[in-house]
C-alpha cells in the first residue's frame, strides 16, 4: 500500500523559494553553456530557406483558393439560374 507524500505547506514552500530560484538559474545558466549556437552563415541560409519556403507555400495555396474559389462560383452560377 502506498503512503501518501505530506506536501509542504504554503510557508514552507514560500521560505524555500529564494533557494529554488537560485538553483532554477544555475541550472539555466549550465545549460546554456552547453548549448551550440549557428555561426552567421548557418542563420543566413536557414533564414533564406525558410523565407522562400514561406513565398512558396502561400503562393500554393493562392492558386488552390483560386482555383476553389472558381469551382464555387461556376456551380452556384450553375444551379442559381
Amino acid at each position: 500500500m502506498e503512503e501518501a507524500v505530506e506536501q509542504p505547506s504554503f510557508g514552507q514552500r514560500l521560505v524555500s523559494w529564494p533557494s529554488r530560484v537560485k538553483a532554477y538559474v544555475e541550472d539555466l545558466r549550465n545549460e546554456m553553456r552547453r548549448v551550440t549556437w549557428p555561426n552567421w552563415k548557418q542563420v543566413r541560409s536557414t533564414t533564406t530557406i525558410v523565407l522562400i519556403a514561406v513565398f512558396a507555400f502561400g503562393a500554393y495555396f493562392f492558386v488552390v483558393d483560386m482555383a476553389i474559389t472558381k469551382l464555387v462560383t461556376k456551380i452556384f452560377d450553375t444551379f442559381t439560374k
